[in-house]
């Protein structure tokens, strides 16, 4: 039996007894591991050999995952700080809790959006209430960490999942194949086997000289898989965006676009949210230490500033509480593209807008919130407002009840609210088609006069913000969020997800 040189050294290396991984015989014969195994597949074909698989599972902790196994989880360390604070008689505010864990940096946000999920208490409008019979001790999370430590291994495949989400340990898969002569190679061993020499492709020297007819040519097997290839693809959050922006510039409506980091003065003064309001603070926004804007308009400075303390109108009724031009000038990401709609409402953008306009954007917005499957520190807001005569809540009900059919969603509800610069005002809520839950999906009403009047707006406007990523979940059926934004998105999941348009 004549066969290619690897293939004979393949076939005298291995075994009939003892299965011989691919890499011990690439060390027996001097050959590279690919062509080890070209070789294999091919005695396989000829029946000389048997090839097996098994996955072999490689789990590594992270310098952040000892850390935590040295000490502590932040969940845990938050929960046994709320206990000493006695959070298990009564809710504490959790900056005093945070303070007490020692807890800094992005661990408070690991803390707070594991604390609930593992069942150690709940936080309720900033103040933390604890499970007294929560047990830390037993948290699978912080067993396995210390096993892993302690070079034991970890059978649960749910924690290590887990741990390897929040990047706590890397769990590698590899697959071993391994070589066994058959009864047919033990045969042909013994029979003797001869190196042929082979090649790869027919040249004109073989042609013509005739060599062609002495030489083994290589077999090619083309039903095996071909190397796969992922080139790159517009995110499906993006693409969302592009068809939102599509569909709202047919209804007839201009965007709108401007900064991230903006004055207080754009993003809650001119609407009309006092000073001291909760949303305000740096629970909800985040600040930025960057010297004050200086180049706000005066007059509509001043015109804010009354509206603030004293009201719009004769009959107008201020909130009489502190106002400062040093909060007015504070910089902070926006919290919503309102920011925007402002600045465009005034004329300070673009110019005086003439009545009809449709304006909307869809643009980022950052808010200290509780990571969830609703719910990120950064996301996309689709803000929109439409300025004319005697507009009504029929027709900003009217208006989202055309935008959303675009996308094949009927099942809208809608909820009275409260806002501090639009009245009426409403939430709006769609039906999720996996899960059948209600979800919040935007917010909206028609502005009030205490925001219309120091802008210099005479009619009506109907204004609303709506959340793309939520948009997102009800048209393809995600139940979490961070599926598909941010760093714990499912990549397959982005790969391979069916955009319809």
């Amino acid at each position: 039996m004549k066969l290619p040189e690897p293939q004979v050294a393949v076939l005298e290396a291995a075994s009939a007894t003892d299965a011989q991984t691919f890499s011990r015989l690439a060390e027996a014969t001097d050959l590279p591991a690919e062509t080890v195994a070209g070789a294999a597949f091919a005695l396989e074909a000829e029946g000389l050999v048997t090839v097996t698989e098994e996955t072999d599972e490689t789990v590594t902790i992270t310098d952040e995952g000892r850390d935590y196994a040295e000490d502590g989880l932040p969940e845990v360390r938050l929960y046994e700080a709320a206990l000493e604070q006695g959070a298990a008689e009564e809710s504490v505010e959790m900056g005093r809790i945070i303070g007490a864990s020692g807890l800094g940096g992005p661990q408070v946000n690991i803390a707070l959006s594991n604390f609930a999920r593992k069942g150690y208490g709940s936080i309720d409008s900033g103040a933390v209430s604890v499970n007294p019979d929560a047990n830390p001790d037993a948290d699978p999370e912080a067993t396995a960490l210390a096993a892993l430590i302690a070079g034991n291994s970890v059978e649960d495949s749910d924690v290590l999942s887990q741990l390897s989400r929040r990047d706590l340990v890397e769990v590698a898969e590899s697959t071993i194949r391994s070589v066994r002569l058959t009864d047919a190679g033990v045969d042909a061993l013994m029979a003797g086997v001869e190196v042929a020499e082979t090649v790869g492709r027919l040249t004109t020297e073989m042609l013509t000289s005739g060599d062609w007819q002495d030489v083994e040519f290589a077999e090619y097997n083309v039903e095996a898989d071909a190397e796969e290839y992922r080139g790159g693809k517009e995110h499906i959050l993006r693409q969302t965006a592009n068809r939102v922006k599509d569909v709202l510039v047919g209804m007839g409506f201009q965007e709108m676009e401007g900064p991230h980091a903006d004055s207080e003065f754009w993003i809650n003064d001119c609407l009309f949210m006092p000073q001291d309001h909760p949303a305000r603070t740096h629970w909800d926004q985040f600040a930025l230490d960057v010297p004050p804007m200086d180049n706000l308009p005066e007059a509509l400075l001043e015109r804010v500033h009354d509206a603030h303390l004293y009201g719009a109108g004769e009959d107008g009724e201020g909130y009489h509480s502190p106002w400062t031009e040093d909060v007015a000038r504070a910089i902070d990401l926006r919290g919503h593209t309102t920011s925007l709609s402002m600045r465009y409402l005034s004329g300070h953008e673009v110019g005086e807008l003439e009545k009809p306009s449709r304006h909307f954007s869809v643009e980022k917005v950052y808010r200290n919130d509780t990571l969830d499957p609703t719910h990120l520190l950064e996301f996309y807001q689709i803000e929109g407002w439409v300025m004319a005569d005697d507009l009504s809540v029929r027709d900003l009900m009217g208006t989202f009840t055309e935008f959303y059919e675009q996308f094949g969603i009927t099942d809208l509800e809608f909820k009275p609210h409260y806002n501090p610069y639009t009245e009426p005002s409403f939430e709006l809520f769609g039906r999720h088609p996996e899960t059948g839950e209600i979800i919040e999906i935007g917010n909206s009403g028609i502005f009030r006069r205490e925001v219309l009047d120091p802008l210099g707006v005479e009619c009506d406007v109907m204004a609303w913000g709506l959340a793309l990523e939520r948009l997102l979940m009800l048209m393809h059926g995600f139940e979490d969020i961070r599926d598909v934004h941010g760093t714990l998105c499912d990549l397959d999941l982005l790969r391979n997800v069916e955009v319809v348009y």
